[in-house]
């Protein structure tokens, strides 16, 4: 399961109201080869669940994702930091063995 922050749900809520999704658009979560540790996050809104996808949902959000990207994603909160030190979504993965230092790719 991927769960999602208070933080990440109001930011996600927000971005959809901006680019107008409706009811029927969730959050795609996925892992791709690439990054500086080897993988990287990806994210994006969709509203077609594939044949494969695994479904979740968490504080009121549904985050979909492929079969082979939730072996690395399971447990996985998705959060979202409006610091001083950077902007934007970040993955707590305890599956992660390291993490490049902008977050946005890590290892197993």
């Amino acid at each position: 399961m991927i769960t999602v922050s208070e933080k990440a749900k109001k930011h996600i809520s927000n971005l959809m109201l901006e680019q107008h999704y409706d009811e029927n658009y969730f959050l795609r979560v996925g892992v791709d080869s690439g990054g500086c540790s080897g993988l990287s996050y990806k994210l994006d809104f969709d509203n077609v669940v594939k044949p494969g996808d695994e479904v979740f949902e968490d504080n009121g959000v549904k985050v979909v994702t492929d079969k082979r990207s939730v072996l690395y994603l399971f447990g996985t909160e998705l959060d979202f930091s409006d610091g001083l030190n950077g902007k934007g979504f970040a993955f707590n993965n305890p599956n992660a063995s390291r993490t490049c230092s902008c977050g946005e790719s890590f290892a197993v």
